[in-house]
């Protein structure tokens, strides 16, 4: 029997929640993409694309406040569970569902979503 690849993989484990503090993001690499995870100050996380589509911004380093991210390079707004634009036309960021095991770990839920 083969092992499942990790598409196959329901929640795909990214380590301990400590690795993102509160209201900041942090980049991990999923297969062979990159993914923006975000800890918002409820205590809750956000995963979204890595990279602003407006020039390229790295969202992980933008300010997290009140459900966004804002990118670091040139201020445009993005809500961090729908991935719309916030007070732009910039197209929208894709986002994914991630949680928190009750060991403590961040764990991405794609089901195929990260397709090459």
């Amino acid at each position: 029997m083969s092992e499942p690849s990790v598409l196959d993989v329901p929640g795909i484990g990214l380590g301990p929640a400590s690795q993102v503090p509160v209201g900041e993001g942090r980049l991990f690499e999923v297969g062979s993409r990159t993914v923006a995870v975000f800890r918002l100050r409820d205590g809750g996380f956000r995963a979204t694309d890595p990279w602003c589509p407006h020039r390229g911004g790295p969202l992980a380093d933008g300010l997290v406040g009140a459900g966004t991210v804002t990118c670091p390079f040139h201020g445009y707004r993005f809500d961090l569970s729908s991935g719309c634009a916030v007070g732009h036309d910039c197209p929208p960021i894709a986002t994914y569902p991630v949680s928190l095991d009750a060991a403590g770990e961040l764990r991405l839920h794609v089901e195929g979503v990260l397709r090459d």
